[in-house]
């Protein structure tokens, strides 16, 4: 990971480091995300992206000619991909790891940059980045919970009308309003009981 390198007072800056090309690159973009981690969008700037990678400021504009655009790669390059639901058995098994996996990208880095994102930019910054979101956290997490539940219906221990858009939104969304709104973390407990008291529940067969 690139971190932010400061001098101490009294002492010139680190001399930019010679990279190019997409070492370069990469470099630029982790540190936009530590950026967007620890000050937020608000505090994000292109020459203190410049400092904390160790390049000069005319590089990082040469790339990228705003911060919505340094931001948009940064997140399409940091995001996580959640791309295959385990199967663990049972749906309770497969539910509850797919919600720990949602859960850790939530609170990844890049996770975080995001959140940054989205409780601080105005409505029209907002929008540059709305397609990042739908195809890197929504349409990904929404597919991992549909394979989920159409896995538990062939395997019998789900119902087979629990096929239905709105119940894949339940924990999504249920993740998103405590996270958001009442400031939870989701531990494992956490998980847990809300697999077995509202998932479980929505989703047994009546023998199950």
């Amino acid at each position: 990971m690139v971190t932010s390198r400061w001098a101490p007072a009294g002492q010139p800056p680190p001399a930019p480091l010679r990279r190019r090309g997409p070492v370069l690159e990469r470099a630029i973009l982790e540190a936009a995300l530590e950026q967007l981690s620890t000050v937020g969008w608000s505090g994000l700037t292109m020459e203190g992206v410049a400092a904390a990678a160790q390049t000069g400021k005319a590089a990082v504009y040469r790339r990228w000619p705003s911060k919505e655009d340094l931001v948009v790669d940064a997140l399409k390059a940091g995001i996580p991909v959640l791309d295959e639901a385990a199967d663990r058995g049972c749906i309770r098994e497969d539910l509850y790891q797919v919600c720990r996996d949602v859960r850790d990208a939530m609170f990844s880095r890049s996770g975080l940059a995001l959140r940054a994102v989205l409780h601080e930019c105005d409505a029209a910054s907002a929008e540059r980045f709305q397609g990042v979101i739908v195809s890197r956290v929504i349409d990904p997490s929404t597919r991992l919970f549909r394979d989920v539940v159409k896995r538990g219906v062939r395997r019998g221990d789900v119902r087979a009308d629990a096929v239905c858009e709105l119940v894949f939104d339940v924990v999504p969304g249920l993740l998103m309003y405590r996270s958001k709104v009442c400031g939870s973390e989701w531990p494992d407990q956490d998980l847990a009981e809300m697999v077995d008291r509202v998932m479980v529940p929505l989703l047994r067969t009546a023998d199950g």
